[in-house]
């Protein structure tokens, strides 16, 4: 887990580190114990106010594959200190006119081991043609759970940070310097 201090630190260094003509603004920056996320929002293209919706949508696509080409080089040279620096892979991402993308992400493997009951789930996503396979399915249900329970999980959080203060005032904690009188 990162604590909150550790996340607000990981996002200074990003906007201190980005170039200023990278973003519009620098949106989000997650972090896990594989890879840190940087997304921030691009310039939406002008188009004329009677423009379709199809060609509003084609726009934005244009947008976002045009700022991921320009922007490589610098996103690149980016992602190398912060891979020194934090060891974990940078993946980025763009928000444009409310549309968001993600150009490279970790796709990391979990195992897990799962009973009929359990497998009996992932398989009827199969067959109902909502996943392709048992991993798909796994993916699929996490997603669920991460929509529905965003106020469960930030609050699991928060006492995961707090755990992690307690445990730092610890006996295996480093001992802080008193205070001298000398004046």
């Amino acid at each position: 887990m990162i604590t909150s201090e550790q996340r607000e630190k990981l996002r200074g260094w990003f906007a201190g580190r980005l170039p200023d003509d990278l973003f519009e603004e620098l949106l989000e920056v997650t972090v896990d114990r594989e890879e840190i996320t940087v997304i921030g929002r691009a310039p939406g293209p002008r188009l004329a106010e009677d423009a379709s919706d199809a060609e509003r949508k084609s726009a934005v696509q244009g947008r976002i594959q045009e700022f991921r080409e320009r922007t490589r080089d610098a996103r690149i040279a980016v992602a190398r200190d912060a891979e020194h620096r934090f060891g974990r892979k940078v993946s980025w991402g763009v928000e444009c006119d409310g549309e968001r993308a993600l150009f490279t992400h970790v796709a990391a493997p979990v195992m897990t081991r799962l009973r009929q009951p359990e497998r009996q789930v992932l398989d009827t996503l199969i067959a109902g043609g909502v996943a392709r396979s048992r991993s798909d399915a796994l993916a699929w249900c996490v997603r669920l759970v991460q929509r529905h329970t965003d106020d469960w999980l930030a609050e699991l959080r928060e006492s995961l940070e707090h755990v992690e203060r307690v445990r730092a005032q610890g006996p295996d904690a480093e001992p802080q310097e008193a205070p001298t009188d000398e004046a």
